[in-house]
């Protein structure tokens, strides 16, 4: 620090500046909210619910959350303007044939490739990564890519009645 033959010390040496903040991967984002659950941050499994914010729930969560009012959660302010279960719409979802899943990851050496989805959109066939806007019909389900809905040009739906 100087004292040693002539070396003066910078302001920058001396003064440390603000620590940066830790940016967000979006991608890392993206596919957390494709892949959990908002409420439990578990993974989603069938049957998957959305409210009209567009947050994805497993249905079974929703409902101990609604049953169980009691204890504050702290996850509870993800979905408190969730008030009953007719708040949210059942999706019905098109199964991706190329997503594989953990099918043949005994070992757990396998690589997840984080851009594969587990489900796809039934018309264009984009898959459901976060890379793509998807958009859900409230009166039946149905889950299509804004891309889909744009050239259809129709809210209603087109799938036979199961």
């Amino acid at each position: 620090m100087g004292c040693d033959g002539g070396t003066i010390p910078k302001r920058h040496e001396l003064v440390k500046g603000p620590k940066k903040v830790e940016k967000v991967d979006k991608n890392a984002e993206l596919v957390a909210q494709w892949n959990y659950c908002t409420l439990s941050q578990e993974i989603l499994r069938r049957p998957i619910v959305a409210c009209e914010l567009g947050r994805l729930y497993n249905k079974d969560a929703i409902i101990e959350f609604l049953l169980d009012k009691s204890s504050e959660k702290a996850l509870g302010k993800a979905a408190s303007h969730i008030k009953s279960i007719k708040n949210v719409t059942e999706l019905r979802l098109s199964d991706n044939p190329a997503w594989e899943g953990d099918k043949g990851n005994t070992k757990g050496d396998k690589h997840d490739d984080l851009q594969r989805a587990r489900f796809i959109c039934p018309v264009v066939g984009l898959e459901m990564n976060g890379r793509h806007r998807f958009c859900f019909l409230r009166c039946c389900g149905c889950v299509f890519s804004e891309r889909a809905l744009k050239e259809i040009k129709a809210e209603v739906c087109h799938t036979v009645s199961l």
